[in-house]
């Protein structure tokens, strides 16, 4: 009995995606979500940069950081894609989220904390070196990671842009 209700649950959480079409015809997706929620979290980037500075500013598309964290959504967005198509209980969901996790494990702690020691390095390389204008002007780049906010709202985005593109494109699926 207890296998039937796993193995119910595993239809029940999958059953508009991956019950459609073979999900081998459908890796394109996961690729597009993963590009697509990269781009738009860019793009937010640069809109909310133009909407408070008033300049277009497109050298954020080449930084790290920010709001929000474009990492944590395509990860998420990706891992979502997955599991739509494959399943939730599937191995390669497992790999896809795990993946997600440890990018954004890595995004909110140890980018996070290097940038952190960078902003000390700088402050202090300043102080000593205030006699030689040549070494003191040379900085670390101090803004590398997210703070757990950014990183959260990167992947609640991640999430509803996979569910809501697969959904779109269950529309033209035989």
């Amino acid at each position: 009995m207890d296998l039937i209700l796993v193995d119910l649950g595993a239809t029940i959480a999958t059953a508009p995606f991956a019950t459609i079409t073979a999900s081998g015809q459908r890796g394109w997706q996961v690729i597009a979500v993963t590009l697509g929620c990269s781009l738009i979290a860019q793009l937010i980037k640069i809109t909310s940069k133009l909407l408070r500075t008033g300049h277009l500013d497109l050298r954020i598309l080449a930084k790290t950081g920010g709001m929000p964290s474009s990492h944590s959504c395509c990860t998420v967005g990706m891992a979502t894609s997955v599991g739509l198509i494959e399943g939730f209980n599937s191995v390669v969901f497992a790999i896809a989220l795990s993946l997600a996790v440890i990018v954004m494990y890595d995004a909110a702690g140890v980018r996070r904390h290097v940038g952190q020691q960078a902003r000390v390095l700088n402050q202090m390389v300043s102080e000593l070196f205030s006699q030689h204008p040549h070494l003191s002007s040379q900085r670390i780049r101090e803004f590398l990671g997210h703070t757990p906010f950014e990183v959260l709202v990167g992947a609640a985005m991640g999430a509803a842009i996979a569910w809501l593109f697969n959904l779109w494109v269950l529309q033209f699926l035989p």
